[in-house]
């Protein structure tokens, strides 16, 4: 194999044989790949990020598992000994030995991936094998592998104990607060594990055009073939798609011919109308049923059906608490209006915020405002700065779309032309405000929703002069 570098991508001149995994490449095809080494590098990198970060979740799930199991045995060794010791016999064994496996398991071993079939990644480790270059997706994979036998073993684990309790009565007080937190801790995982899968569902633009590119390949579409979970799974055999493969098959016209003569002779037999008409009608229920059916499919997807990872709640769930530090960030800009009066010109409040997700509707920030003066009316338009603002805010979901809202600010009221004047503290004001926040979500690349908010200023009074009491606010998170 001869390289070629040209500045941003790799040039792979293919003459006879593949390095990847002994497999022959035709020579005849002389075929030329450009395939991009930055996405190569970043796709290697960002595999070796979620491998680490599902394995010390992983570790960090086990432990805590153990210790509440811990627990649960020492409340019930007080008071039936022998069914303690039946219970949680050999559990602290089988916790140490999936610690030790998760930790250690690099996919060296040349296991096969099994599992809820994702066609994206199935796709990707094709593409990184075909290229010598799977190793992190390899291990990443094992990884997912291992951390779904740990879910199986923990949920078979809260379903015994579970029917202890449920068998004991008697008991239920003493233990239910500590099956209750196991079972949180069992589906807060379970969702952490749905999310890394899902994270392979939804390749951005650079990677769906390498794969587009390398499919365009023969040798490669053979590899595909004989090499992915796919291809293996259905055995797919060698003249795949080829006239010869296709010999003897009906075709879509056949097919369509033969339904519109069965919908026909069904409707005579019937008196019914046939011809078209049936045709027609037994397309509409076909559409009628793929409808539902699709219905069905969202319903069980949302309660993670679709990966194998259902385990419905006994609690209402915090959506944000399976997602990163990152993820739970939400940035967001808003504007206020406040009118004139002998003090003060009109002025426009620009803030913008940078939040923490709590829950689904409860976050906490701060932010920071600039005050943006507009003179005197139509007849005294000027443009100047009329001060600056720092926030602080908490917004907790009440019910559906509303949330109360308070916050603490500190606001530079006075006109300024240098940074060098924000600095004289005495001109700083404090403002306390409670309201409440109407939020519309937006189906919108850049806003996710709109927000307006009615907030009370309950420390204006105390103001010289006094500001406005009453403030309206339209925000928008991004």
């Amino acid at each position: 194999m001869r390289k070629v570098y040209v500045p941003g991508v790799m040039i792979l001149l293919v003459f006879s044989v593949s390095s990847t995994r002994g497999q022959s490449v035709d020579p005849a095809a002389g075929k030329v790949l450009s395939f991009p080494s930055r996405l190569i590098a970043r796709l290697q990198s960002r595999t070796a990020t979620l491998d680490v970060r599902l394995t010390r979740q992983t570790e960090s799930y086990l432990d805590a598992m153990q210790r509440r199991e811990q627990r649960l045995q020492q409340k019930l060794s007080g008071v039936d000994p022998a069914a303690a010791q039946r219970l949680f016999a050999g559990n602290a064994e089988r916790y140490a030995a999936l610690m030790r496996k998760i930790g250690a398991d690099s996919g060296a071993a040349g296991q096969r991936y099994s599992g809820v079939y994702l066609p994206y990644l199935d796709s990707l480790q094709g593409a990184m094998r075909y290229l010598g270059r799977d190793a992190e997706i390899k291990a990443y994979e094992v990884k997912l592998m291992d951390a779904d036998e740990v879910r199986a073993y923990v949920q078979q684990r809260k379903q015994l104990i579970g029917q202890y309790i449920a068998q004991h009565a008697g008991l239920e007080g003493l233990l239910a607060n500590a099956y209750a937190g196991m079972n949180k801790e069992v589906y807060y995982y379970s969702q952490q594990l749905r999310e890394y899968k899902e994270i392979w569902t939804n390749p951005d633009r650079l990677e769906q055009k390498a794969l587009a590119l390398l499919n365009r390949l023969p040798a490669f579409q053979t590899f595909m073939k004989t090499n992915s979970l796919l291809g293996g799974l259905f055995n797919v055999p060698g003249g795949y798609g080829t006239p010869q493969g296709l010999s003897g098959l009906q075709t879509k016209e056949q097919v369509a011919e033969l339904v519109q003569g069965k919908v026909g002779t069904g409707a005579s037999a019937t008196g019914a109308a046939g011809g078209a008409d049936g045709a027609a009608a037994l397309q509409s229920n076909l559409q009628n049923a793929e409808t539902q059916l699709d219905n069905y499919k969202s319903k069980l997807s949302s309660l993670g059906a679709g990966n194998g990872d259902m385990d419905m709640p006994d609690f209402k769930p915090n959506n944000q608490k399976t997602k990163t530090f990152w993820k739970r960030l939400e940035y967001g800009a808003d504007f206020q209006t406040t009118r004139n009066n002998y003090y003060f010109p009109m002025v426009t409040d620009f803030g913008l915020s940078l939040g923490y997700k709590l829950g689904h509707n409860n976050v906490i920030g701060l932010g920071a405002s600039y005050k943006l003066g507009w003179g005197n009316g139509i007849q005294h338009i000027a443009f100047t700065s009329e001060g600056v603002g720092l926030r602080s805010f908490l917004q907790i979901g009440i019910k559906g779309s509303f949330s109360a809202t308070g916050g603490f600010e500190y606001n530079y009221t006075t006109p300024f032309t240098s940074f060098q004047q924000l600095k004289q503290i005495q001109y700083w004001t404090k403002s306390g405000l409670i309201g409440f926040t109407k939020t519309v979500s937006l189906k919108s690349s850049v806003f996710r929703k709109t927000s307006v908010s009615l907030l009370w200023d309950f420390l204006s009074y105390q103001q010289t002069p006094q500001t406005q009491p009453l403030l309206f606010r339209i925000g928008y998170a991004f």
